[in-house]
Protein backbone atom coordinates (compact mmCIF):
# COMPACT_ATOMS: atom_id res chain seq x y z
CA UNK A 1 0.00 0.00 0.00
CA UNK A 2 1.69 3.17 -1.30
CA UNK A 3 1.96 5.61 1.93
CA UNK A 4 1.17 9.73 1.82
CA UNK A 5 2.52 11.37 4.77
CA UNK A 6 -0.93 13.21 5.00
CA UNK A 7 -2.85 10.07 5.94
CA UNK A 8 -0.23 7.94 7.89
CA UNK A 9 -1.61 6.06 10.26
CA UNK A 10 1.49 5.45 12.29
CA UNK A 11 0.30 4.26 16.04
CA UNK A 12 0.35 1.14 17.47
CA UNK A 13 -2.77 2.18 19.28
CA UNK A 14 -4.46 3.56 16.18
CA UNK A 15 -4.06 0.13 15.02
CA UNK A 16 -4.96 -1.47 17.76
CA UNK A 17 -8.47 0.69 17.82
CA UNK A 18 -9.07 -0.20 14.13
CA UNK A 19 -9.05 -4.29 15.29
CA UNK A 20 -10.99 -4.01 18.11
CA UNK A 21 -13.74 -2.85 15.93
CA UNK A 22 -13.23 -4.39 12.83
CA UNK A 23 -11.76 -7.55 13.81
CA UNK A 24 -12.78 -9.14 10.47
CA UNK A 25 -9.34 -9.91 8.79
CA UNK A 26 -8.07 -11.30 5.57
CA UNK A 27 -5.00 -13.53 5.76
CA UNK A 28 -2.67 -13.28 2.62
CA UNK A 29 0.47 -16.05 1.82
CA UNK A 30 3.04 -16.37 -0.67
CA UNK A 31 3.09 -19.89 -0.90
CA UNK A 32 5.48 -22.30 -2.02
CA UNK A 33 2.81 -24.59 -3.65
CA UNK A 34 0.11 -22.31 -4.61
CA UNK A 35 1.62 -19.09 -4.74
CA UNK A 36 -0.57 -16.14 -3.28
CA UNK A 37 -3.64 -17.29 -1.08
CA UNK A 38 -5.86 -15.31 1.07
CA UNK A 39 -8.81 -16.15 3.61
CA UNK A 40 -10.91 -14.29 5.98
CA UNK A 41 -11.45 -15.06 9.64
CA UNK A 42 -11.86 -12.61 13.10
CA UNK A 43 -8.98 -12.04 14.93
CA UNK A 44 -8.59 -10.51 18.74
CA UNK A 45 -5.54 -8.31 19.95
CA UNK A 46 -3.88 -10.39 22.34
CA UNK A 47 -3.72 -7.28 25.19
CA UNK A 48 -1.69 -8.80 27.65
CA UNK A 49 1.30 -8.94 25.30
CA UNK A 50 3.46 -5.84 24.24
CA UNK A 51 3.19 -4.39 20.92
CA UNK A 52 0.59 -5.38 18.54
CA UNK A 53 -0.02 -9.62 18.41
CA UNK A 54 -3.37 -11.08 17.06
CA UNK A 55 -5.06 -14.35 17.83
CA UNK A 56 -6.95 -15.69 15.49
CA UNK A 57 -7.62 -19.90 14.10
CA UNK A 58 -8.26 -20.98 10.49
CA UNK A 59 -10.48 -24.39 9.80
CA UNK A 60 -8.15 -27.07 8.46
CA UNK A 61 -6.82 -27.74 5.83
CA UNK A 62 -6.09 -24.07 5.61
CA UNK A 63 -3.06 -24.32 7.53
CA UNK A 64 -1.80 -26.07 5.25
CA UNK A 65 -2.87 -24.51 2.38
CA UNK A 66 -1.25 -21.08 3.50
CA UNK A 67 2.07 -23.13 4.96
CA UNK A 68 1.32 -20.97 8.17
CA UNK A 69 4.66 -21.15 10.54
CA UNK A 70 6.77 -21.44 7.61
CA UNK A 71 6.86 -17.59 6.38
CA UNK A 72 5.79 -14.39 7.28
CA UNK A 73 1.92 -13.59 6.39
CA UNK A 74 0.13 -10.46 5.91
CA UNK A 75 -3.06 -9.70 7.66
CA UNK A 76 -5.41 -6.73 6.69
CA UNK A 77 -7.66 -4.85 8.79
CA UNK A 78 -10.21 -2.80 6.56
CA UNK A 79 -12.43 0.12 8.67
CA UNK A 80 -15.36 2.33 7.42
CA UNK A 81 -14.61 3.19 3.81
CA UNK A 82 -16.87 5.21 1.07
CA UNK A 83 -17.12 6.93 -1.93
CA UNK A 84 -16.35 10.70 -2.21
CA UNK A 85 -18.14 13.25 -4.71
CA UNK A 86 -16.46 16.23 -5.91
CA UNK A 87 -20.07 17.58 -5.97
CA UNK A 88 -19.83 17.85 -1.93
CA UNK A 89 -16.49 20.13 -2.09
CA UNK A 90 -16.78 23.77 -4.17
CA UNK A 91 -17.75 24.66 -7.46
CA UNK A 92 -14.35 24.57 -8.50
CA UNK A 93 -12.91 21.57 -10.80
CA UNK A 94 -12.35 18.43 -8.64
CA UNK A 95 -12.32 14.59 -8.82
CA UNK A 96 -13.78 11.89 -6.78
CA UNK A 97 -11.69 10.50 -3.85
CA UNK A 98 -12.81 6.76 -1.70
CA UNK A 99 -12.08 7.92 2.29
CA UNK A 100 -10.92 4.84 4.36
CA UNK A 101 -8.84 3.10 7.03
CA UNK A 102 -6.86 -0.05 6.73
CA UNK A 103 -4.19 -1.76 8.01
CA UNK A 104 -1.87 -4.06 6.51
CA UNK A 105 -0.26 -6.43 9.64
CA UNK A 106 2.95 -8.30 9.02
CA UNK A 107 4.50 -11.64 11.33
CA UNK A 108 4.91 -15.16 10.92
CA UNK A 109 2.03 -16.81 12.86
CA UNK A 110 2.79 -19.26 15.76
CA UNK A 111 0.43 -22.22 15.62
CA UNK A 112 -1.14 -23.01 18.55
CA UNK A 113 -1.05 -26.33 20.89
CA UNK A 114 -4.79 -27.96 20.77
CA UNK A 115 -5.50 -26.60 24.68
CA UNK A 116 -4.00 -22.98 23.63
CA UNK A 117 -6.47 -23.01 20.81
CA UNK A 118 -9.43 -23.88 22.79
CA UNK A 119 -8.63 -20.95 24.34
CA UNK A 120 -8.37 -18.65 21.64
CA UNK A 121 -11.57 -20.20 20.55
CA UNK A 122 -13.83 -19.35 23.56
CA UNK A 123 -11.99 -16.09 23.99
CA UNK A 124 -13.32 -15.29 20.14
CA UNK A 125 -17.15 -17.02 21.10
CA UNK A 126 -17.10 -15.05 24.12
CA UNK A 127 -15.89 -11.67 23.02
CA UNK A 128 -18.68 -11.59 20.42
CA UNK A 129 -21.25 -13.40 22.34
CA UNK A 130 -20.63 -11.16 25.06
CA UNK A 131 -23.00 -8.46 22.82
CA UNK A 132 -25.95 -10.73 23.22
CA UNK A 133 -28.90 -10.68 25.41
CA UNK A 134 -28.44 -14.28 25.71
CA UNK A 135 -24.77 -15.02 25.55
CA UNK A 136 -23.89 -18.21 24.21
CA UNK A 137 -20.64 -20.01 25.58
CA UNK A 138 -18.54 -22.51 24.48
CA UNK A 139 -18.20 -24.88 27.62
CA UNK A 140 -21.14 -23.57 29.59
CA UNK A 141 -22.66 -27.21 30.18
CA UNK A 142 -20.55 -30.83 29.63
CA UNK A 143 -22.50 -31.61 26.19
CA UNK A 144 -21.15 -27.65 25.14
CA UNK A 145 -18.20 -29.15 26.47
CA UNK A 146 -17.73 -31.72 24.28
CA UNK A 147 -19.17 -30.97 21.47
CA UNK A 148 -16.47 -27.77 21.48
CA UNK A 149 -14.02 -30.58 22.23
CA UNK A 150 -14.72 -32.13 18.85
CA UNK A 151 -15.33 -29.22 16.62
CA UNK A 152 -11.98 -27.55 17.72
CA UNK A 153 -10.24 -30.92 16.17
CA UNK A 154 -10.89 -29.06 12.74
CA UNK A 155 -9.46 -25.88 13.63
CA UNK A 156 -5.93 -24.95 14.10
CA UNK A 157 -5.10 -21.77 16.53
CA UNK A 158 -2.95 -18.67 15.39
CA UNK A 159 -1.02 -16.08 17.18
CA UNK A 160 0.26 -13.69 15.28
CA UNK A 161 2.74 -11.35 16.36
CA UNK A 162 3.30 -8.11 14.61
CA UNK A 163 6.42 -7.02 13.42
CA UNK A 164 5.94 -4.53 11.36
CA UNK A 165 2.71 -2.75 9.61
CA UNK A 166 1.41 -0.17 7.00
CA UNK A 167 -1.53 1.82 7.35
CA UNK A 168 -3.41 4.33 6.48
CA UNK A 169 -6.19 6.87 7.58
CA UNK A 170 -7.32 9.02 4.57
CA UNK A 171 -10.65 11.06 5.99
CA UNK A 172 -10.05 14.48 3.70
CA UNK A 173 -7.45 15.79 6.23
CA UNK A 174 -6.14 17.65 2.80
CA UNK A 175 -9.70 19.69 2.90
CA UNK A 176 -10.51 22.96 4.23
CA UNK A 177 -12.80 22.39 7.39
CA UNK A 178 -15.88 23.69 5.76
CA UNK A 179 -14.91 21.11 2.86
CA UNK A 180 -14.74 17.95 5.80
CA UNK A 181 -18.31 19.76 7.26
CA UNK A 182 -20.53 19.60 4.07
CA UNK A 183 -18.93 15.52 3.22
CA UNK A 184 -19.69 14.69 7.03
CA UNK A 185 -23.18 16.02 6.52
CA UNK A 186 -23.40 14.01 3.23
CA UNK A 187 -22.02 10.91 4.67
CA UNK A 188 -24.86 11.60 7.87
CA UNK A 189 -27.08 11.79 5.24
CA UNK A 190 -29.99 10.24 2.92
CA UNK A 191 -28.15 10.42 -0.25
CA UNK A 192 -26.80 7.26 -2.32
CA UNK A 193 -23.60 7.22 -0.64
CA UNK A 194 -24.30 8.01 2.78
CA UNK A 195 -22.19 6.33 5.86
CA UNK A 196 -23.00 6.85 9.24
CA UNK A 197 -19.92 4.85 10.14
CA UNK A 198 -17.57 6.47 7.77
CA UNK A 199 -18.91 10.21 9.16
CA UNK A 200 -18.22 8.78 12.50
CA UNK A 201 -14.54 7.95 11.50
CA UNK A 202 -14.08 11.43 9.90
CA UNK A 203 -15.21 13.25 13.10
CA UNK A 204 -13.03 11.29 15.39
CA UNK A 205 -10.10 12.15 12.96
CA UNK A 206 -10.96 16.04 12.46
CA UNK A 207 -11.37 16.39 16.22
CA UNK A 208 -7.78 14.54 16.61
CA UNK A 209 -6.19 17.03 14.46
CA UNK A 210 -8.40 19.64 16.35
CA UNK A 211 -6.76 19.05 19.70
CA UNK A 212 -3.25 18.13 18.04
CA UNK A 213 -3.42 22.01 16.74
CA UNK A 214 -4.67 23.24 19.66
Amino acid sequence: MRQNPSFTLASDEGVKRLVREHPWATIVSQTDAAGLVASHYPVLLDEEADGIVLLTHVGRPDEVVHELGSHEVMVIVQGPHGYISPGWYDANPAVPTWNFVTAHLYGTPELLAHDDNLRVLEALVDHFEDAMPEPRRMRSTAENSAYADRIAVGTVGLRIPITRFVAKNKMSQNRPAETVDRIIAELEGDGPYASPALAAEMRRTHEALRAARA
